[in-house]
């Protein structure tokens, strides 16, 4: 029962006690990743880039220094309104300025045209995805061709997670890796990396079209 409802929470925070420990728990274990995530990106300063599930907004206070042309665009989307309220008070000035804009939905459905995206960015998100193929056929779509996606993630700590029947199944890299072939991406691969003495994981895919 406490595993399936801390499994809901990091999937779907929401405005609770529990929804506010996970928020504390992202901010102290993602920041790394989310930092890596958006280096990888080699984001451009007039790049539009899109972060999936952005949580309480780290990563998209890292990505948005690096937009410093005036046609640099940052998106982010989160099915979680309490994220989307935490991360729109944490990037409140980017939002008025007209440099950040935040969705709250799903991976399925993005409010994107076609082909809009240059750089794409997630971490420790897609196991919570319903629906691995059709949100990495989605995120496809609103990618420009030769766009790059980039995922961060620390299979260490997420066996541990595993072992205490918090997430159960989707974890692994190989069926997102598939899931993200079959969508249409290229180049898709995994590399270890290592930050400060840490290893973690990045899965790098191309929009091809």
């Amino acid at each position: 029962m406490l595993a399936r409802k801390l499994t809901q929470q990091l999937g779907h925070p929401t405005q609770s006690l529990v929804g506010w420990l996970v928020k504390q728990f992202l901010e102290r274990h993602n920041r790394v990743l989310e930092e890596r995530a958006v280096r990888l990106c080699e984001i451009q300063p007039d790049s539009t880039v899109l972060e999936v599930g952005f949580g309480p907004g780290l990563g998209l206070q890292e990505a948005v220094q690096y937009l410093t042309d005036p046609k640099g665009k940052l998106l982010g989307l989160d099915y979680s309104e309490y994220m989307h309220k935490v991360a729109r008070e944490r990037l409140r000035d980017h939002i008025a300025s007209g440099k950040v804009q935040l969705f709250q939905g799903r991976v399925e459905s993005i409010p994107l045209p076609a082909c809009s995206v240059d750089k794409v960015y997630h971490c420790n998100c897609y196991y919570f995805w319903p629906d691995l193929l059709a949100g990495s056929a989605e995120l496809h779509r609103v990618m420009k061709p030769g766009a790059l996606m980039v995922t961060t993630l620390k299979l260490a700590s997420l066996r541990k997670v595993v072992s205490r029947w918090v997430i159960q199944d989707k974890w692994q890299p190989e069926p997102y890796m598939e899931a993200l072939i079959a969508a249409g991406f290229t180049d898709v691969r995994l590399e270890e990396k290592q930050h400060k003495g840490r290893d973690f994981q990045a899965i790098f895919a191309t929009a091809a079209k």
